[in-house]
């Protein structure tokens, strides 16, 4: 199965292979007096005057420091150079994103406040029994901005190097292991959750507040098994203190060349990835989504914010908005059946 995502989607376009024109590159990103002067005379076309300094405020539904805050931080300037208005942004957490995202689809509808939120937007739904917005009716998706790889990864305790030597392991010793997440109905949940149910193995699952003290006892050997990131696991498992089990897209990581995917090791159909994308209130005029899309498409044409995303651990998407809301759609019945098998629920 392709993952709507994957390298190989036509809806995964890299923004080499999405890259705006030279010169139309340069149009965007020379700031609000050129995108001024392009609209002089020209109904219609409101959109393209500059904004002033009235700042694009960017709600960011996660903490400080988590991967979406961490890739907004590194390509702001070049947004706002994109953009040519300043770009402002604000760290709304709480309720697994519930609490910022509502104050996004609240927002007015003319291009001054968006939002960039992660899987957890379509996750939620299935997850927590009363969420004051409808996650798909409420917003207007801009793009996909990027996506990070996962990979499973157990403590060097687990004498398993593979997804089959692990399965085998497993079986034979059910309910005496653990996996370790994030927090109940994260990500990281879910793709531990989906792999214990694809490979129907009887393996405890273990919350924890936050990745950082999940890092450490996984690190420490309390948990045995997680599904985390790549980027902030690359060393561990490179000095041996984490076994890389299998990574968890459709195909293998450049960071981690020597790791198969879970699904090439017989977990068929096995595919997930954490991406992060700016959305806006429902009713955003198609103008202002053509004009933050294009602004985004112009600050990742500029190798200081394309070489920060990568940095992060992200491969750069650029989806179109039309196929952006597609994605969310797709994502949101996929992460229904997830949530189901897991059998997660929070009030």
């Amino acid at each position: 199965m392709t993952h709507p995502l994957s390298p190989s989607s036509a809806t995964g376009r890299s923004a080499v292979s999405d890259r705006v024109p030279v010169r139309r590159r340069h149009l965007l990103a020379g700031g609000a007096a050129v995108l001024g002067a392009a609209a002089i005379g020209r109904p219609g076309l409101s959109w393209a005057q500059p904004p002033g300094d009235k700042p694009l405020r960017v709600i960011l539904p996660l903490s400080a420091g988590s991967g979406a805050d961490g890739a907004m931080r590194a390509i702001s300037n070049s947004l706002a150079k994109a953009l040519g208005q300043p770009v402002v942004i604000e760290n709304l957490p709480g309720a697994g994103g519930v609490t910022g995202t509502a104050q996004i689809v609240r927002a007015p509808k003319d291009g001054s406040v968006i939002g960039v939120v992660s899987n957890n937007h379509v996750v939620n739904p299935s997850v927590y029994r009363n969420i004051p917005f409808d996650s798909l009716a409420d917003i207007t998706p801009i793009t996909i901005l990027g996506a990070t790889p996962f990979v499973l990864v157990a403590h060097p305790g687990v004498p398993a190097k593979n997804v089959q030597e692990l399965i085998a392991y497993a079986k034979a010793r059910p309910g005496t292991l653990n996996y370790g997440s994030s927090g109940n109905g994260t990500i990281l949940h879910l793709g531990a959750a989906m792999f214990v149910d694809q490979a129907q193995l009887a393996i405890q699952h273990i919350p924890y507040k936050g990745m950082g003290p999940l890092m450490n006892d996984v690190l420490g050997g309390q948990v045995q098994l997680a599904v985390v990131a790549v980027a902030p696991a690359a060393a561990h498992i490179k000095s041996g203190a984490l076994r890389a089990i299998g990574v968890t897209t459709a195909t293998r990581v450049p960071s981690l060349p020597g790791v198969p995917t879970i699904a090439e090791q017989g977990v068929a159909g096995f595919e997930l990835e954490g991406w992060i994308a700016p959305i806006g209130p429902a009713g955003l005029p198609k103008a202002e989504v053509d004009r933050l899309y294009a602004g985004f498409k112009a600050a990742m044409a500029m190798p200081e914010a394309r070489d920060a995303l990568v940095a992060q651990g992200y491969e750069i998407k650029l989806t179109p908005p039309e196929a952006a809301a597609a994605f969310f759609r797709s994502e949101a019945t996929r992460m229904a059946q997830v949530v189901k098998a897991a059998r997660v629920s929070i009030d």
